[in-house]
């Protein structure tokens, strides 16, 4: 599942136009953030970004689907990171507009959980 150390120069050198990213290996995968924000996945030498209700048609319309996992042989989990069309790999300009979105879609996604999650102090209370 770990992305070998030549793809993530090559996402890195591919995902130029989008602007600098960081990959941070975790869970036998890497993440890619920029901005401190997690908006893309790579397992296996494969490149996920992240993708909402809207965005993931157009993933899906080019045969893609997304990342999942079998947590302990349970059945397969499906996570909001969506394989990229090989193609894109090959298209820089437009792969950054992929993940420009896909940021986007991660920027929000940690703007509302943010909100919605109660701090520490406060959660520490209601236990009590």
């Amino acid at each position: 599942m770990a992305p070998s150390e030549g793809f993530k120069d090559f996402i890195t050198d591919q995902l130029a136009g989008f602007g600098p990213v960081t990959i941070r290996n975790m869970f036998g995968g890497a993440g890619i953030y920029a901005d401190g924000v997690m908006f893309g996945l790579l397992a296996d030498d494969v490149l996920y970004l992240k993708a909402d209700e809207t965005s993931s048609r157009a993933f899906a319309a080019e045969g893609m689907g997304p990342f999942t996992y079998e947590p302990d042989g349970r059945a397969p989990v499906a996570m909001s990171y969506w394989e990229v069309p090989p193609r894109l790999l090959e298209e820089p300009g437009e792969l950054a507009q992929w993940a420009a979105e896909a940021h986007r879609i991660a920027r929000l996604g940690k703007t509302k959980a943010a909100k919605i999650k109660p701090s520490r102090k406060r959660a520490a209370t209601r236990r009590a």
